[in-house]
C-alpha cells in the first residue's frame, strides 16, 4: 500500500509542479493576450474591459490559482482561435488520438511480440536474419515516410482506403475503421520491429539465467520454461515500450496526424503553435505532461503485478 501511495503523491506533485511552470512561462511570454484577441485597432475601453474579465489586471500568484480552481474544475480557458473551451477541444481531439493509440498498440503487439518470440527461439535458423533485416527496416524508416508508402499503395494504387481525412465513428464505423487503419499501421511497423528486438534480447538474456539451468535440471520442457518462465520475466522491457509508446501516440503523432489529416490532439498542437493560442498551448502542455505521468504510473503499476519484488525494492 505504502508503494502505491507513494506512486499517487508523486504523481500529483509531477502535475504541480508542471502547470506552475507552465503557467510561469506562458505569463512572461511577450505580448498582450487582449490585443491579441481584439486586434491593433480596439478601443482602450474594451481591452480594459476584456482584460478584467480575464483577470490579466491581477497579480500573477493570485491568476494562478484562479488558473487552477478553474482547472480542477475542468476549465482550462477559452481558445482565441476557436473561441471555445480548451477542455472540449481537447476532448473532441483525444477520442481521435486515443483511437490512433488503441489501433497502433493493439497491432504492435500482435506483429511485434510473435515475431520477436520467433527470432529468439530460431535464432540459429538462417530465415531470422531475414526477418531481423526487415526489422532494422522498420527501426530506420521514419513513420511518416512509411505513411507516404501506404498511401500510395492502398490508397492510390488499389483504392482500398482513402488517402486523408477523418470519418467519426458516430457516422460510419467502416468509414472510421478505414480513416484509422494506416495511420496506425505507419506508426505500428516501426515501434513493432522495436519491439521485437526488445523481447528478443530480453528473451536471450533470461535464457543465460541460473533458474532456466535448474528448470532444464528438474526436467520440464523448453515449451513449459519459455512460457511460463522466460515470458514472464521478459515482460518488464517490453511494458516499458509500450509504456512509452502509449504515452508518445496519446500526446499526438503531429507528423502522422498532419499526413492523413486526422483532428487529432497532434493536429490540435500544430495548429495552437501556429496561431500563438496561448490558453489552448497552455493545456495541451497540461495535457501532455498528464498523459505521460499516467502512463509511467500504469507502467509502474504493471511491474508491481509482473513483478512482486519491484514493492520491496522501491
Amino acid at each position: 500500500m505504502k508503494y502505491y501511495l507513494k506512486k499517487i503523491l508523486g504523481f500529483i506533485f509531477t502535475i504541480l509542479l508542471v502547470s506552475i511552470i507552465t503557467f510561469v512561462v506562458f505569463q512572461i511570454l511577450p505580448g498582450d493576450p487582449a490585443q491579441i484577441i481584439l486586434g491593433v485597432d480596439a478601443d482602450p475601453a474594451q481591452l480594459e474591459n476584456l482584460r478584467a474579465t480575464m483577470n490579466l489586471d491581477k497579480g500573477y500568484v493570485e491568476r494562478y490559482f484562479i488558473w487552477l480552481i478553474n482547472a480542477l474544475h475542468g476549465d482550462l480557458g477559452v481558445s482565441y482561435r476557436y473561441s471555445r473551451e480548451v477542455s472540449d477541444l481537447i476532448a473532441e481531439s483525444f477520442f481521435v488520438t486515443s483511437s490512433l493509440a488503441v489501433f497502433s498498440i493493439a497491432l504492435t503487439i500482435l506483429i511485434g511480440l510473435p515475431l520477436g518470440i520467433f527470432i529468439a527461439k530460431n535464432s540459429k535458423k538462417k530465415i531470422t536474419t531475414g526477418i531481423s533485416m526487415l526489422s532494422q527496416l522498420g527501426i530506420s524508416v521514419p513513420s511518416f515516410c512509411m505513411g507516404i508508402v501506404l498511401i500510395s499503395i492502398f490508397s492510390v494504387n488499389l483504392g482500398w482506403f482513402d488517402s486523408i481525412g477523418y470519418v467519426p465513428a458516430s457516422e460510419s464505423i467502416t468509414g472510421w475503421f478505414k480513416t484509422m487503419f494506416l495511420p496506425s499501421l505507419s506508426i505500428a511497423f516501426g515501434s513493432s520491429a522495436v519491439l521485437a528486438r526488445y523481447i528478443r534480447v530480453s528473451i536471450a538474456n533470461q535464457q543465460k539465467q541460473d533458474y532456466v539451468r535448474t528448470a532444464k535440471s528438474k526436467g520440464l520442457s523448453e515449451k513449459i520454461i519459455m512460457n511460463k518462465h522466460i515470458l514472464r520475466n521478459s515482460l518488464i522491457p517490453v511494458i516499458t515500450i509500450l509504456g512509452m509508446l502509449v504515452a508518445d501516440i496519446l500526446g499526438g503523432s503531429i507528423i502522422i496526424e498532419n499526413v492523413f489529416s486526422l483532428p487529432g490532439i497532434g493536429k490540435l498542437i500544430s495548429t495552437s503553435i501556429t496561431t500563438r493560442d496561448l490558453p489552448l498551448i497552455q493545456g495541451l502542455t497540461v495535457y501532455l505532461a498528464g498523459i505521460v505521468v499516467i502512463c509511467n504510473f500504469g507502467v509502474d503499476i504493471l511491474y508491481s503485478i509482473i513483478d512482486p519484488r519491484i514493492k520491496t525494492k522501491r
